[in-house]
């Protein structure tokens, strides 16, 4: 517990000071259960106030080796912005660290649905009372976060660093949410185009798998948390000054300009 307070520490420090951590800060964790650790003791040296979590995708052979396919990671409330119509906010990242953007589906999971395990997209469905289309925006002061693998990855915030929400979908109650068409732009050029469908088991299944997650952990959500559900078109780095754009077929879109990070 001493690393991971160190650790910890090191990464909520050089957040609020908005500097780069050019290595590691210390032995990085060598199992999900160790970053987790990492990751439950920044978050309460952080203090702030948690709006949701995102959930991004552990790949073969990893998946494998860790005995998880995806990781989890606070989205404290303060990072998260809610677009009005069509306005396009600026996102701060980390310039000297890593920075991207993803088009996200949002799902909301209802208070007091913390305890439900569902194991359906039906019965998944019934724990959701909104769904939005959005933006994540990943960002850490450490460089390497992503290349050096998952469990660094989930150490730092699982390498959130904000939130964009789009409008509502309002009847995706009917909605086949993996088979909307979603594109993401980066200063006008096409850089991805997908589904959800190629999401493991969709963005139902990111649900699934935050509950199963935050209950391991004893991380109460009982009045209801969102739920950034991975990344659908790909982990598309970006820098200050860059324009981003997630298009979701005929449901709208999603759009942000990219700045730098302030001290805190």
């Amino acid at each position: 517990m001493a690393d991971a307070q160190a650790i910890a520490t090191a990464f909520v420090e050089a957040r609020r000071a908005a500097r780069a951590l050019l290595s590691y800060p210390g032995l990085a964790p060598g199992d999900l259960g160790s970053a987790y650790r990492i990751q439950d003791a920044a978050i309460e040296l952080d203090g702030r106030s948690i709006k949701g979590w995102k959930v991004g995708r552990i790949n073969p052979p990893l998946d494998g080796q860790l005995g998880a396919n995806r990781l989890a990671g606070p989205i404290f409330a303060e990072t998260v912005v809610s677009l009005n119509n069509s306005e396009v906010p600026v996102m701060p990242v980390f310039a000297d660290g890593f920075a991207a953007a993803e088009a996200e589906l949002l799902l909301h999971i209802a208070p007091g649905m913390a305890d439900k395990r569902p194991v359906t997209d039906a019965e998944t469905r019934l724990v959701i009372d909104e769904v939005r289309l959005g933006m994540e925006i990943a960002s850490s002061p450490y460089p390497g976060i992503n290349e050096d693998g998952p469990t660094v990855t989930a150490s730092d915030f699982g390498n959130n660093h904000g939130l964009v929400m789009g409008a509502p979908l309002d009847d995706w109650q009917e909605t086949d949410l993996c088979a909307i068409s979603v594109r993401t732009l980066i200063d006008g050029v096409l850089i991805g185009e997908a589904t959800a469908a190629t999401m493991l088991d969709g963005p139902f299944g990111a649900v699934r798998f935050l509950l199963a997650n935050l209950a391991a952990r004893g991380i109460d959500i009982s009045g209801g948390t969102w739920v950034s559900t991975g990344a659908i078109t790909g982990v598309h780095q970006v820098v200050p000054g860059q324009a981003v754009q997630a298009q979701f077929g005929t449901h709208g879109s999603v759009q942000c300009t990219i700045g730098t990070a302030k001290v805190v």
